[in-house]
């Protein structure tokens, strides 16, 4: 097990090496991306069994691992894990190759097998082994050390690992959530800005709740969020650092501003700023702290979210009446409409955000007494509504572009919820949370932006 690799963040440092031994003979995965068909697709029979303990201290966690490996699975839509009960061979010993036809009689077709074992030093060593069960063949297999507290997060990278390994993309787990919680009668609603791990776990509450939070939004190195109060006087957009708990002014801006969302590269903030009765795109340099106008339109410019690599942004406008989506240059210049409903004349669309993989749009439509969530490819083809209901509303994209997050009010007395759809249109499933949560934004993936 050599080239070791040190990920560090927030104190918390995985030492990661490979264990992989792929034998010759054709792999049952292809190697690339996995085709999700909508009316017709199986997800793929997975066994998980227990990770194996070095001590019996360790029992507990291995299992909680392996529950959170299952789980984020399961939750993807794309795997279908094999109940313990219908095991037919004990895993105790991970060094030694599996009784493949015991579990090709369970009809699994992959096989994740594990071990968590305390160190001297009191770290947790936690391996697995992924396998293709109709082959016989290792597919991957790593290693990692870290802090006893950080067992969850090692589960996710595990398996972001056996994602990727069995569909060819990227995964998503070890990712985070900053979203709005809400509490309190619907009056008198308390909204503070809230951190969690996609799955629901670990939710922190970054503000108290005096002042109204909106639109939070990550930074590429997801260390830092940009969000809007309204407190006294005007409206602020704010940098806060999830690690320090620092925060700081962006702008104190006359009137409204809104949608405050980083460029690529984290050195941009771009947002709206209203000025009359109308509002305009407006970017600003975090380190000269100078401001450039991107629109000039007597219309209602909002919602500008960049293209992965920087070049074009998408927005929301009504300068052809009603609410679309356009693309421009990052610099400003002419806007191409993209949005055009040929079911609904009278749609309108708004909260428009560009997939990380660049793929895709993301979009708010509503039309018909209905609010969408969809996808767009930026040229203005290939719409597809992902799902629709009462009141459907800000969209954002996993990191790896696969999975749209959202949040729906049912109207009444209740509020807010998080939800997920794949964007094939499968698979649609409540986010949990502690209570009522609005304006989901989800992170890049945490280990993509650790240290090296």
């Amino acid at each position: 097990m050599n080239k070791m690799q040190l990920l560090s963040r927030r104190g918390f440092i995985i030492a990661a090496g490979s264990t992989a031994t792929v034998l010759a003979g054709r792999s049952a995965f292809a190697q690339g991306r996995l085709q999700v068909n909508p009316t017709d697709f199986q997800p793929i029979p997975i066994a998980i069994p227990n990770f194996v303990a070095g001590s019996p201290s360790d029992g507990e966690v291995g299992a909680g691992v392996t529950q959170v490996i299952t789980n984020n699975l399961k939750r993807s839509g794309l795997f279908n894990p094999i109940d313990q009960a219908a095991y037919l061979e004990r895993i105790s010993n991970i060094d030694v190759a599996p009784q493949f036809q015991s579990w090709k009689q369970i009809n699994a077709q992959a096989l994740v097998t594990g071990r968590m074992t305390r160190q001297p030093d009191g770290r947790l060593k936690a391996e697995f082994r992924l396998w293709d069960v109709v082959s016989g063949q290792q597919l991957t297999g790593q290693q990692y050390f870290t802090s006893p507290e950080y067992w969850r997060r090692i589960a996710h990278i595990i398996s972001d690992q056996i994602y990727q390994r069995l569909t060819g993309e990227t995964g998503y787990f070890d990712s985070r959530v900053v979203f709005v919680d809400e509490s309190g009668p619907k009056e008198r609603r308390v909204k503070k800005l809230a951190i969690m791990d996609q799955d629901g776990a670990n939710v922190r509450y970054l503000t108290r709740g005096s002042d109204l939070v909106l639109t939070p939004r990550f930074s590429p190195n997801s260390q830092e969020i940009t969000y809007m109060e309204f407190g006294q006087g005007d409206p602020k957009v704010y940098l806060y650092n999830i690690e320090t708990g620092q925060r700081e002014i962006v702008g104190n801006f006359p009137g409204m501003t809104f949608a405050p969302r980083f460029s690529p590269d984290g050195q941009r903030v771009i947002m709206s700023l209203q000025q009359g009765g109308n509002s305009n795109l407006f970017v600003m340099d975090l380190r000269s702290r100078s401001t450039t106008r991107l629109t000039d339109t007597p219309a209602i410019d909002t919602s500008p979210s960049y293209s992965p690599d920087g070049t074009r942004i998408c927005f929301e406008s009504d300068r052809g009446g009603k609410p679309q989506i356009y693309v421009m240059a990052a610099s400003g210049g002419p806007a191409q409409r993209i949005s055009f409903a040929k079911d609904d004349t009278s749609a309108s669309y708004s909260t428009p955000v560009w997939s990380p993989r660049g793929d895709y749009i993301a979009f708010t439509r509503q039309g018909g007494g209905q609010f969408s969530i969809g996808i767009i490819k930026p040229d203005g083809s290939g719409e597809r509504l992902l799902t629709s209901g009462f009141h459907n509303e800000g969209p954002t994209f996993a990191p790896n572009g696969r999975v749209v997050m959202f949040f729906r009010d049912p109207g009444g007395n209740g509020g807010p919820s998080l939800f997920s759809v794949d964007i094939s249109g499968r698979n649609e499933q409540k986010v949990p949370t502690p209570g009522y949560a609005s304006d989901p934004a989800w992170s890049p993936l945490l280990s993509s932006t650790s240290g090296q």
